[in-house]
């Protein structure tokens, strides 16, 4: 069976279909199917936003629909950015600004320790749905560093790690990240589900 992913972030699609079709899984994205459609994220929740793309892809292609919401999530802020991490500052800015953004609202700040969120849910044709978390915990560094990956990953320094997200490869940050580790959990679930279909 083919699964289309409803994200139309390219750094999530490279990650996401490297980490699903490692683990077997037949990826599409909804760019393959010529789906151009502007999803409004209305929800509070990763779960809810995550849900409400992975429907709209669904209908829209007739096929399973992955989607995935995620966001970093600090401590010192009152989880601020949240579920608005990709237009904290204003929709405007751009990711290296997003970033400065945030460093600057943490400036002097001691208390640094940040996690990022993931929540990934699959929504079928039938209405049936399966949905996966993930979280990676560590601290935000007070400047920059790293060209690798996209959004916070240059200001986000994994627990036990030297390196921020950024300085590291795309096969260490899988292993670690929030997506990794929602991507793992949620083909467990997938292929006990497709076990299922088949019985």
């Amino acid at each position: 069976m083919k699964y289309v992913l409803a994200t139309a972030n390219p750094g999530k699609v490279t990650e996401m279909r490297e980490i699903l079709s490692g683990l077997g899984i037949d990826i599409i994205t909804r760019n393959d199917l010529g789906i151009d459609i502007d999803i409004e994220e209305t929800g509070s929740t990763f779960f809810e936003n995550a849900r409400i793309k992975a429907e709209a892809i669904c209908a829209a292609s007739g096929m399973p629909a992955i989607a995935d919401d995620s966001g970093l999530c600090v401590d010192a802020l009152n989880d601020e950015p949240g579920v608005y991490s990709s237009s904290y500052g204003g929709a405007e800015l751009s990711a290296d600004e997003r970033c400065a953004y945030l460093l600057g609202k943490m400036e002097n700040m001691e208390q640094r320790h940040a996690k990022f969120v993931c929540v990934i849910v699959c929504v079928f044709p039938d209405g049936n749905m399966l949905f996966a978390s993930g979280e990676c915990c560590g601290t935000i560094v007070t400047e920059p560093k790293g060209s690798g990956g996209f959004g916070y990953d240059p200001v986000f320094l994994p627990d036990g790690k030297s390196k921020t997200m950024a300085e590291l490869s795309g096969s260490e940050k899988n292993l670690i990240s929030h997506r990794g580790k929602a991507l793992n959990e949620f083909s467990k679930l997938l292929k006990n589900y497709e076990a299922g279909m088949c019985i």
